[in-house]
C-alpha cells in the first residue's frame, strides 16, 4: 500500500499497476485511445499524460504509482497537448461522422466533445485509401484508422493470429496485411476481436440487414429466426438494461414485430450438438484413437485449426455447430410440414459472432447446394433493426417461441459461455438427475474466467479428462504442451472470443471482464430458471431422434 497525490487530494492504491488505474480510483477519468487493461501497455496515444510538481509530463498508462507521487491531471498544458494530439488525429481522419455507422459511439468523437475541439487547423494531407469489404464478416476502412494499435495487439495477444501490424514510417505509417491483403486472402479467422477494441469506425461488422429487410418484405419467402443463447444477455444493453439482464422474451416479441414467421431458440441445436459430441468422445474413448477430441461449435476455432494445425483436424468432432445443426432441422422439419407450400425458407441466426456468417457461407455447409443458414445477424445488427423500425424494446411483453421446438434445456442454454460445453456433455454422462450431481459437475473446473481450465470426471469407471479454452493463443500454448507430452486430454473445448460466444464481436461495446462475468451470470441464471437441465431429457430432441433425424442423423455431421 502507498499514497499518491493527484490534484492536490491524497489518494491510496494496493495492486494497480499503473498510475492511471489510481487516478480512475481517485473518480478521475483520464481520455484513453490505446489502453485497454486486457492487453499489453502500449503508450502510443498519449492522451493520458499526468505532470508531476516539476513541469515534466509522463504517460499514466505505462508508469507504476510510487509512494509519495504527486501528479496533476487537467493543466493548461495537458489541456493543449491534448487539443493538439486530437486535431492531428481528425486532420488525417475521414470525418464523414453523419453517415459514419461508429457516429455516437465513437471514441474519436467522445473524447474530441469532452476535450472542447471546435476547429482543426491542420490539412488533410493523405490520400483515400480503399476499404477492405471482400470478407464475409469484417469490413476495415483504413481512412478511419487513428493507428492507436489496438486491433493489432487484440489479434496478436489474444488470438495469436497476428494478421494485422503496423507498415511503413513516419507520416505513411499505417495498419494493414501483409502486402495490404484483404482480410480474406490472409489468415484471419474472422472472430473481430479487433473490431471488439477498435475505438473509430476503421473495423465494423459486415452487416446484412438490408439483405435481411429484403427477405422479410418478401411474401414468397417464409423467414425463421433462431436466437444464440448468449444474445439475450448481452442485447439489452443496446436499450440501457445491465449486462446480463435477460431479454429473451422480448427478443421473440421483436422478431415478431420485424415479420418473421417464425422464432426459436438455438439451444435446441446446442442440446443436439451435446449428445452427438457425447456419443462421438465416447466412442473414441472405447477405441482408444484420435484423442483428444477437440470442440467444433466455434467458427473461428474451425477455421484456426484448419490453417494452422491441419495435422490435428482428424481430432477435431465432426459435429456441426448448433447454428448449422439447427438450420439443418429447421428446414428439414418444413420441408415435411410444408411439402405442398410453394414459399421459400430463410433461416436467419441471430448470434453474437461474427464469425458464424464465415461458417453459414462455407460450401461444405449446404445440403445439396440449399445453405442451411441463409443469413447471420450479430447482436448489434438486431439492435439496430430494432431502432430503425422504432420498436421500444424495454417495453416488450415478453412472449415464448415458436412449436414444433418450444423445449430448450440449460445444458443447450449454457453453450453461451466458456466451459459450458463440457458441462453439458458431463451432464449428459452422469445418469443422477438431482441437483447435487449438477452442482458438482458446476464446481468440477469448467466455470470460471480463466484462459485455460481443467476438470476431470469419472465416466463408467474411467477418469476423463476435459480441457476449457477461450482465446486462441491460450489454445496454441495447450497445443504445444500436448505436442510436447506435458498435457494429457481426452476433450478439450475451445472458443476464440474471451469468456466464449458472451464475448463475441457481435455482441455490445463496450466489452471487459467485468462485463462478461455479468453476462455469464445472466446465462446461469436462466439455467437455473429451467426445470429440463440434461440435453437428453428434452422432448424436443427425443421427438427429432424418432422423426425427422431417423434415417437423417448424417445431416448433423460434417462429410
Amino acid at each position: 500500500m502507498g499514497t499518491m497525490i493527484i490534484d492536490g487530494q491524497m489518494v491510496e492504491y494496493t495492486d494497480e499497476k499503473n498510475i492511471l488505474a489510481v487516478i480512475r480510483k481517485a473518480g478521475i477519468e483520464l481520455p484513453t485511445f490505446c489502453y485497454h487493461s486486457e492487453l499489453s501497455v502500449y503508450g502510443a496515444c498519449r492522451m493520458c499524460m499526468v505532470e508531476d510538481k516539476w513541469g515534466g509530463t509522463i504517460t499514466s498508462c505505462s508508469t507504476p504509482p510510487k509512494d509519495g507521487m504527486e501528479v496533476w491531471t487537467n493543466t493548461d498544458k495537458l489541456k493543449k497537448h491534448r487539443k493538439m494530439i486530437l486535431e492531428l488525429l481528425l486532420a488525417n481522419h475521414d470525418r464523414d461522422c453523419t453517415t459514419c455507422e461508429k457516429s455516437g459511439r465513437c471514441k474519436l468523437q467522445e473524447i474530441a466533445l469532452k476535450v472542447g475541439v471546435k476547429k482543426i487547423r491542420f490539412g488533410q494531407e493523405k490520400k483515400e485509401m480503399p476499404i477492405d469489404d471482400l470478407g464475409p464478416s469484417i469490413i476495415r476502412n483504413p481512412n478511419k484508422c487513428i493507428l492507436c494499435g489496438d486491433c493489432v495487439r487484440a489479434c496478436q495477444e489474444i488470438q495469436g493470429v497476428g494478421v494485422l501490424d503496423f507498415a511503413y514510417r513516419g507520416s505513411n505509417l499505417q495498419v494493414t496485411t501483409a502486402f495490404n491483403k484483404s482480410l480474406q486472402e490472409v489468415d484471419c479467422v474472422n472472430c473481430g476481436q479487433c473490431r471488439v477494441v477498435c475505438p473509430t469506425g476503421a473495423l465494423m461488422i459486415k452487416k446484412d440487414i438490408d439483405r435481411a429487410y429484403e427477405a422479410l418484405q418478401n411474401k414468397n419467402k417464409r423467414v425463421i429466426a433462431q436466437i444464440a443463447p448468449a444474445v439475450r444477455v448481452a442485447i439489452g444493453e443496446d436499450f440501457g438494461l445491465q449486462p446480463g439482464e435477460i431479454s429473451m422474451g422480448k427478443i421473440v416479441a421483436a422478431l415478431r414485430k420485424l415479420g418473421f414467421d417464425q422464432v426459436f431458440d438455438t439451444a435446441v441445436g446446442a442440446d443436439l450438438t451435446v449428445i452427438e459430441e457425447a456419443e462421438e468422445l465416447m466412442d473414441r474413448i472405447q477405441r482408444k484413437e484420435k484423442l483428444p477430441l477437440f470442440s467444433s461449435c466455434c467458427p473461428a476455432w474451425f477455421k484456426y485449426a484448419e490453417q494452422k494445425h491441419p495435422e490435428l483436424m482428424e481430432n477435431v468432432s465432426s459435429c456441426l455447430s448448433p447454428q448449422q445443426m439447427f438450420g439443418a432441422v429447421i428446414k428439414e422439419q418444413l420441408k415435411k410440414e410444408q411439402s405442398s407450400d410453394e414459399k421459400e425458407n430463410i433461416v436467419i441466426a441471430i448470434m453474437p459472432c461474427t464469425a458464424k456468417k464465415y461458417e453459414a457461407a462455407r460450401p461444405e455447409n449446404a445440403i445439396n447446394g440449399e445453405r442451411q443458414v441463409d443469413m447471420v445477424i450479430t447482436t448489434q445488427e438486431l439492435a439496430i433493426m430494432i431502432q430503425e423500425n422504432g420498436i421500444v424494446f424495454n417495453e416488450l411483453e415478453d412472449e415464448a417461441v415458436d412449436m414444433p421446438f418450444g423445449f430448450t434445456s440449460g445444458a443447450g442454454v449454457i453453450f453461451g459461455v466458456s466451459g459450458g460445453v463440457s458441462e453439458a456433455v458431463l451432464r449428459y454422462y452422469y445418469k443422477e438427475r438431482n441437483a447435487s450431481t449438477l452442482k458438482s459437475i458446476s464446481y468440477s473446473g469448467v466455470r470460471g474466467m480463466e484462459g485455460v481450465k481443467e476438470a476431470t470426471a469419472e465416466i463408467d469407471g474411467r477418469i476423463v479428462r476435459i480441457g476449457v479454452v477461450h482465446g486462441l493463443k491460450n489454445a496454441e500454448k495447450l497445443i504445444r504442451k500436448i505436442k510436447k507430452g506435458e498435457e494429457k486430454f481426452d476433450f478439450i473445448e475451445v472458443m476464440a472470443c474471451p469468456g466464449g460466444c458472451i464475448g463475441g464481436a457481435g455482441q455490445p461495446i463496450p466489452q471487459n471482464e467485468n462485463v462478461r462475468k455479468l453476462r455469464a451470470k445472466g446465462i446461469y441464471k436462466v439455467d437455473k430458471s429451467l426445470p429440463i437441465k440434461r440435453s437428453d431429457d428434452n422432448p424436443t430432441i427425443d421427438a427429432l431422434y424418432n422423426g425427422i433425424l431417423n434415417s437423417n442423423r448424417h445431416i448433423l455431421h460434417r462429410d
